[in-house]
């Protein structure tokens, strides 16, 4: 597990490793707009089951994936016309929605259930990131399953320092502004259903404030 520092000027240097290291199947830990995250291409099914060993996640639990636009989101699920009105108002942002999947990405991500959760965040590394690998990107907090997760850094190294499966990468750019994980809305019921409660508070209309 090696550990790199994200600063302004080494940034664009930094986004062209971890952009390889994506692309090569490796797990990373980086900053995302809520906590602290787990990232590997979700396309990749030795990453994702990956993953799933460093978090000690249950096989029954699935993951997110980020994706970069709707465009995009609509590759990997059913989205109709009301839903995407709904979409267009919480996306960018700290929202996860629960969408009918496609059968586009490996089946482990899901946890045999017939959904997917997606998000689009609104943090520049992870934008970036989506935008110059074309990938969807597993989004999982950075914590071992049923601990907490975290926007601290020493926490975050803490968990995995000295276990058997670790993370590739960790890159830091320090302590994140304190926030919740995502808020988690289900749209495959006739009303939206939410899930999990985060910093963002959606209304009846779907409209999100924090």
């Amino acid at each position: 597990m090696e550990i790199k520092k994200i600063s302004h000027k080494n940034y664009q240097e930094i986004l062209k490793k971890i952009i390889v290291l994506v692309k090569k199947g490796k797990i990373l830990v980086l900053p995302t707009d809520t906590v602290y995250g787990l990232i590997c291409d979700a396309s990749n099914k030795k990453a994702v089951r990956k993953i799933f060993k460093i978090k000690k996640r249950p096989k029954t639990k699935a993951l997110p994936v980020f994706i970069k636009n709707i465009k995009e989101a609509k590759k990997l699920a059913c989205i109709n016309k009301n839903q995407e009105k709904l979409l267009k108002k919480v996306w960018p942002g700290k929202v996860t929605v629960i969408l009918k999947r496609k059968d586009y990405l490996p089946k482990i991500i899901f946890a045999n259930q017939k959904t997917i959760g997606l998000r689009i965040p609104k943090q520049r590394l992870i934008k970036d990131l989506l935008e110059k690998t074309n990938l969807p990107l597993i989004g999982t907090s950075a914590n071992l399953s049923g601990q907490p997760a975290s926007t601290k850094i020493k926490k975050i190294i803490f968990q995995f320092k000295n276990k058997k499966n670790q993370p590739d990468f960790i890159f830091s750019v320090g302590d994140l502004k304190s926030s919740k994980p995502s808020t988690i809305i289900d749209l495959t019921l006739k009303k939206p259903r939410l899930i999990r409660k985060g910093d963002v508070v959606l209304n009846q209309s779907g409209r999100g404030g924090s």
